[in-house]
């Protein structure tokens, strides 16, 4: 980032945010505490205007958000009140790492396991007449898959040779933060299955910032709901957290103006700080 406003000073004066999704929510609040840092650790980058951070849909503790899914499935009704209740009883709070020797626990979460697909994009982006018409030289490529498929984000994954899998949490991160000059957004789909709001909530809660706002306040698009907001805040740090109605973990793919909505009202909510 030195490099970069160094050799483009046109940007030098404008506010900075980090900001990443899915995955890249395990990196990107250890990035966003390194610029933080950095201003007091060396002089000649103290001109970024760091301001906070964007996540969306992120991945931010592999046990909390994988666990929140059980309860995500109930509200849902994607499983019934007795499957629920069951997995309460027989599973002990833990709904990721099943023991084996514990059958009436793998039984209730056998309905809510699913894998999600992305067959069409695939059989479309593959396609001899699609692969011309972005002006793909043939022969460049192999297969195009939607999602590098070396690269996982399951508990206890073993290092590759592309990968570390050295970040179990970024929760510590997000509590360094709140005591930074900081502003963070988080937006999440309220019908993503993947890392569910659920889990969000619950992490977020852990951080133990007070409520400022109405809490799960309505927005509208267009004179319709788009989804629902609550504010955080303490001292200097600010997190709001937005769901959107109808979309699942692509959040800006599913619902394109109500995703664009939250952060420009995010974005225009208040003054941007000159120090920290």
């Amino acid at each position: 980032m030195v490099l970069f406003l160094s050799g483009h000073p046109k940007f030098l004066k404008n506010p900075l945010y980090i900001g990443g999704i899915s995955y890249m929510g395990l990196v990107t609040p250890i990035i966003t505490m390194k610029v933080y840092e950095a201003h007091y650790l060396y002089a000649k980058i103290s001109f970024m205007g760091i301001q906070g951070y964007i996540l969306g849909s992120p991945l931010t503790d592999k046990f909390m958000d994988f666990n929140s899914r059980l309860e995500y499935s109930h509200r849902m009704a994607l499983i019934s009140n007795d499957i629920y209740e069951s997995a309460i009883k027989h599973c002990r709070g833990n709904y990721v790492n099943i023991d084996t020797a514990n059958p009436l626990c793998a039984h209730s979460l056998r309905r809510y396991k699913q894998e999600d697909a992305f067959e069409a994009i695939q059989i479309w982006a593959n396609t001899e007449t699609a692969q011309h018409a972005l002006n793909i030289s043939q022969g460049t490529i192999g297969k195009w898959e939607l999602i590098n498929t070396t690269m996982h984000y399951a508990e206890g994954k073993n290092d590759t040779f592309c990968y570390s899998y050295d970040v179990f949490s970024s929760f510590a991160y997000h509590k360094k933060l709140t005591r930074k000059n900081c502003r963070a957004l988080i937006f999440s789909g309220d019908h993503d299955m993947t890392f569910p709001y659920v889990g969000i909530e619950q992490w977020i809660a852990s951080l133990n910032i007070k409520v400022i706002e109405e809490p799960w306040e309505p927005y509208y698009v267009d004179g319709q709901v788009g989804g629902y907001e609550t504010t955080y805040a303490e001292n200097d740090f600010s997190l709001t957290f937005a769901t959107v109605k109808g979309a699942g973990h692509l959040v800006p793919v599913d619902k394109p103006k109500e995703s664009m909505d939250v952060i420009k009202r995010w974005l225009a909510s208040r003054t941007y700080s000159k120090s920290y």
